[in-house]
């Protein structure tokens, strides 16, 4: 048998089904915890193996991956360009002390200076995107001597107490009680819930300058002198893809720049395409102090995160020690995968089809909400997209409420229940649909997770009031 018949006859025995779904699932439930969820009842997904924007259970049944993963599986599942990348480094050496160095790890640094934005040349990588926040925040502290950090209500910066801690999601609130100080939240409104002004034009306006009134407000009332860092994602995730008011990052590094406050960009979520560009706050055309960021730098094919900071902050600490370190900081196994990574981003052209794809998906969910009347907003840049559910378009009362209880979310619940059945795996959060297929999706790949969450949102629509 040929070679190429010999691996087509491996994968043809790997993709077949085994029915051995419901014993990998107890194994699971028996002796490993579950993250963000109670323990009991609850019923994941046994995946055996994924193949672009499609993962496949053990009993052969197929779902359409509509949030690559945690809308870190950019470049689609199973490329083995990745696979080959990692072996290859594993065969010469898997690790050394970050006060080594590796061909690898220059080449991988190398890398992302030539995709950042300009100025931002020199990188720490952590093990994630957590890491890269608490990097981040510690850096900002040492940089500036100054010890607050203001970050957003409505976001979400990682699980480390620092981290959740800078977080405005709801996840902090069951230890919020030992929370890390110092970090102070500001509320930046989204314009679909803006009441004030008689047209958009004049709603926007004014949700602008009420947005940078309340910032400022909050920076006078801490001391400008003792904020370190304003720390905002590039756009907005989990939380519901909330679009800033147009020009608000433009506001905000003006504000940094007065008082002498770093720009720290949480581009965890947004970067490396996600948004139809490298980072998120290209969008914006800003150039942030630092970035942290993860996921998307290797796809989630392995853990890796990275603190990218400007050459104005790298050269402070030429003849003065850098106090972070991390026992797997650029790991060479994680920087290999990373740098295969960025080229397939480059060889396949998968920004420019997020940038596409994205306009695409706007134009069908634009033809949707004509459709279900309990489609109230779609907020999407590139491909990180979410879905407002509400059951009356006129008072816009959430399907389910920020924070929902379980009895608030029922039916949510049945929605995201319909999604899985018809073969989709994506985020139902609160009343928010979220659509982030990996950036290799086609128009037709599109059309066939639309179809699924039209079908959906149909029982949605029998609670419109």
């Amino acid at each position: 048998m040929s070679e190429t018949k010999t691996i087509s006859k491996k994968r043809e025995i790997q993709n077949s089904p085994s029915g051995d779904g419901g014993a990998i699932i107890q194994d699971n439930l028996d002796y490993t915890l579950f993250s963000w969820s109670k323990q009991k009842n609850i019923a994941p997904i046994a995946v055996k193996y994924g193949e672009g924007v499609y993962l496949y259970d053990y009993d052969g049944k197929r779902y359409i991956d509509f949030s690559s993963g945690l809308m870190n599986v950019n470049i689609g599942h199973g490329n083995q360009r990745v696979t080959d990348a990692v072996a290859k480094q594993m065969q010469e050496v898997s690790y050394v002390t970050p006060n080594c160095v590796t061909k690898i790890r220059g080449e991988l640094g190398k890398k992302l200076a030539s995709i950042t934005p300009k100025g931002l040349n020199k990188t720490l990588f952590t093990v994630g995107g957590a890491e890269a926040i608490e990097n981040a925040v510690k850096l900002a502290r040492m940089h500036t001597g100054r010890h607050k950090i203001l970050s957003r209500y409505q976001s979400y910066h990682g699980a480390s107490y620092g981290a959740m801690s800078a977080s405005g999601d709801p996840r902090k609130l069951p230890a919020d009680a030992q929370q890390a100080p110092n970090f102070v939240h500001f509320d930046i409104p989204y314009l679909y819930r803006w009441q004030y002004g008689e047209d958009e034009t004049t709603r926007a306006s004014s949700l602008l300058k009420e947005s940078i009134g309340h910032l400022e407000r909050v920076i006078a009332f801490e001391g400008p002198q003792n904020i370190a860092a304003i720390l905002l994602e590039g756009e907005s995730g989990s939380s519901g893809c909330l679009k800033y008011p147009v020009g608000y990052l433009k506001k905000v590094r003006e504000i940094c720049d007065r008082h002498g406050i770093l720009f720290i960009a949480d581009e965890v979520m947004s970067g490396f395409g996600r948004t139809g560009k490298w980072f998120g706050v290209e969008n914006h055309d800003v150039v942030p102090d630092m970035i942290a960021t993860a996921k998307g730098i290797t796809s989630g094919y392995l853990p890796l995160g990275a603190l990218i900071v400007s050459d104005k902050i790298a050269a402070q600490y030429d003849d003065n020690v850098l106090w972070l370190g991390l026992t797997y900081s650029a790991h060479p196994v994680s920087c290999a995968a990373g740098l295969e990574v960025l080229k397939i981003y480059e060889d396949k052209d998968l920004i420019t089809n997020a940038a596409a794809m994205g306009t695409y998906v706007d134009q069908q969910v634009g033809l949707l909400k004509q459709k279900h009347p309990s489609i109230g907003d779609w907020r999407n840049t590139g491909l990180l997209g979410c879905l407002e559910l509400v059951k009356n378009r006129e008072t816009k009362e959430p399907m389910a409420p920020f924070n929902a209880k379980p009895d608030e979310m029922i039916v949510m619940n049945k929605v995201g229940a319909r999604l899985k059945e018809l073969g989709m795996y994506t985020f139902v959060r609160w009343n928010y649909i979220f659509v982030a297929p990996p950036l290799c999706i086609n128009k037709e790949q599109i059309d066939e997770g639309l179809a699924m969450i039209s079908d959906a949102v149909s029982i949605a629509d029998e609670f419109v009031k």
